[in-house]
């Protein structure tokens, strides 16, 4: 029996504490149970929402798992709770690390605990500047658009997004 693998793209950020040290972390935890393929630069990146609180660091890789998405997620908010961030939060809250499913092959998922493609990727330059980066000619399984096609779209919001010297 062949065990059906997807490609999968994770955001990743941070803005309390040591952020690098949080994302480098997480990464680490995350290729102890899946396969990282490629790793985006790390961008320094304005607070979306709430605009009081720290700068945020977020990245984007892509992995690849045979994990279904629901187990998916599960495996990643354990990663996330190890890491310190508490289950319950208000929304655009300072948090040590935010891990969210972008895309998850080509599939569509809408329940009430999971949403792929991750509902509000289009419009966050944070995550598009990234997986753009990583890559350009990935098409959103529902607008039937490339990353650098949304990216060239949202490019009036996007000097709030900037490259870090240091890579993982």
């Amino acid at each position: 029996m062949e065990i059906k693998t997807a490609s999968v793209y994770l955001g990743l950020g941070s803005n309390m504490g040591e952020k690098q040290d949080n994302l480098l972390r997480a990464l680490d935890y995350i290729s102890q149970r899946l396969r990282i393929e490629k790793k985006s630069s790390m961008y320094d990146t304005a607070p979306v929402g709430n605009i009081n609180q720290a700068r945020f660091l977020n990245m984007v890789c892509e992995v690849t798992t045979s994990l279904p998405p629901a187990m998916l997620l599960a495996t990643l908010k354990g990663i996330e709770s190890k890491m310190g961030r508490l289950p319950v939060h208000p929304a655009n809250s300072p948090r040590i690390i935010d891990i969210d499913i972008l895309l998850y092959g080509d599939e569509i998922i809408d329940t009430p605990d999971l949403k792929i493609p991750h509902p509000r990727l289009a419009e966050r330059a944070f995550v598009l500047v990234p997986l753009a980066e990583i890559a350009p000619e990935l098409v959103h399984p529902v607008l039937k658009l490339s990353m650098k096609d949304l990216l060239t779209l949202i490019e009036s919001n996007t000097q709030g997004v900037l490259k870090l010297q240091f890579q993982p």
